[in-house]
C-alpha cells in the first residue's frame, strides 16, 4: 500500500476521527509520545534543521496540516484528510472528557491559556484541566527552564498536554519533555489555543474548505508571514515532483 513520506517523515494519520481514537487509546495506556502536524513551513524547516528533522521522524503520529500536503498524498495514491493542530483540540478534549484523561495547556500566553481553558471547560464540563503554563519570551526548549516545565507537567498527572509554541520550538520541547513526563502525550497545536481564546481569528470555514487559510493568515500579518510563505511556495514544486517520481515503497525526499 502506498504511503506518504516527506523528507523522511511518514504522514501516518490520514483522518481526524481515527487519529483522535488512536491518540486517546495510547493515552489510556499511560505512554508518552508526540503528535505533529506537517505543513509547508515545517517542510522548509525539515530541510534546514537536522534536529527538527530527527524529532519529526520520532513522532508517533503525523497529520497533514495544509492542503499542499494533502495534494502530495493524493498524488501518491493516499486518500488523506487535512488535520491541523487546531482541528485536534476539541475532538481530543471530548474524548479525554469521556475517558477521564487529565489535560494540560502549555505555551502561548497566560491570557490565551485562561481564555481557552474557560472555553474548553464550558464546552466539556467533565474535562479536567490540571494545569496551564506560559513560558517567558525567548523560551529555549532545550534549557533548564524547559526541563522544569516538563517536570511540572508530569507532576500534574496530565495524560495529554497541548503544546502551543509554534515550530520548531513546540516540537523540540515535546521531544525533550517525553523523557521527563513518561506518562504524558504531547500534541503540538500552533495557534490553536489563541483561536479558542479569541486572541487570533481563524479563517472562516469556507476559506479553509477552498484551501486558502494560508492566504487569510498572510493578509492578517503580511510583515510577519510574507517571507515564510514565500519560502513555502518555493519548496512546493520540488515537494510535489519528489512525491510523483519516487517509486512505491521508497522515501521521497528522505535523508
Amino acid at each position: 500500500m502506498p504511503e506518504l513520506c516527506i523528507e523522511g517523515v511518514r504522514v501516518n494519520s490520514v483522518a481526524l476521527g481515527a487519529t483522535v481514537e488512536r491518540i486517546v487509546s495510547d493515552c489510556s495506556k499511560g505512554s508518552s509520545f508526540s503528535v505533529f502536524t506537517l505543513n509547508l513551513d515545517h517542510v522548509v524547516k525539515l530541510q534546514q534543521n537536522k534536529e527538527f528533522n530527527a524529532t519529526y521522524k520520532a513522532a508517533r503520529y503525523v497529520t497533514a496540516d495544509g492542503f499542499p500536503i494533502v495534494w502530495a498524498g493524493r498524488l501518491r495514491g493516499v486518500d488523506i484528510e487535512r488535520v491541523t493542530g487546531a482541528d485536534l483540540i476539541e475532538p481530543l478534549c471530548a474524548a479525554c472528557e469521556k475517558s477521564r484523561i487529565p489535560v494540560y495547556l502549555f505555551g502561548s500566553s497566560f491570557r490565551a491559556l485562561a481564555g481557552s481553558a474557560k472555553y474548553l471547560t464550558r464546552r466539556f464540563p467533565g474535562l479536567e484541566i490540571v494545569g496551564v503554563s506560559a513560558p517567558k519570551f525567548g523560551f529555549d526548549p532545550g534549557s533548564t527552564a524547559a526541563a522544569e516545565e516538563a517536570l511540572r507537567i508530569a507532576e500534574s498527572g496530565a495524560g495529554l498536554c497541548f503544546v502551543a509554541l509554534g515550530a520548531p520550538k513546540q516540537e523540540l520541547f515535546a521531544s525533550a519533555a517525553m523523557a521527563l513526563a513518561p506518562k504524558t502525550a504531547f500534541v503540538c497545536i500552533g495557534a490553536g489555543l489563541d483561536y479558542l481564546a479569541g486572541e487570533q481569528i481563524r479563517a472562516p470555514g469556507w476559506v479553509q474548505a477552498v484551501g486558502a487559510e494560508w492566504l487569510w493568515r498572510l493578509l492578517s500579518a503580511p510583515g510577519r508571514l510574507g517571507r515564510r510563505y514565500l519560502k513555502c511556495l518555493l519548496v512546493l514544486p520540488s515537494l510535489l515532483w519528489a512525491v510523483v517520481n519516487e517509486p512505491v515503497g521508497s522515501v521521497p525526499g528522505g535523508g
